[in-house]
């Protein structure tokens, strides 16, 4: 993954969940969900990011900030790669940030 990316952790980990990537991208802190599907009988691989998977990446990212001592001020954004035999599709701000 480059389109811009400067990847920062790969498999970011804490008791609250994982995140794929954590990357900066121009002034945004991004925190990307990569998700394959080999068929479509499980669902696309964008549709694997549901609201459950999207609230634990939102809480991984808010450990992740208070860790590294980022303000709220920091500009954050919510991605995911979608991985299919056929193709690649990278979601910009796939969703907005959930509080608990």
């Amino acid at each position: 993954m480059s389109k811009g990316y400067q990847v920062l952790e790969m498999n970011f980990r804490c008791r609250m969940g994982e995140v794929d990537i954590v990357a900066r991208d121009g002034q945004y802190l991004c925190f990307v969900e990569v998700k394959y599907r080999t068929g479509k009988q499980t669902g696309s691989p964008e549709q694997a990011v549901d609201t459950r998977k999207q609230n634990r990446i939102c809480r991984v990212a808010d450990f992740y900030m208070l860790q590294h001592k980022l303000g709220y001020d920091t500009a954050v954004r919510f991605d995911v790669v979608a991985i299919t035999p056929e193709n690649m599709t990278l979601y910009k701000n796939a969703f907005y940030y959930r509080e608990r």
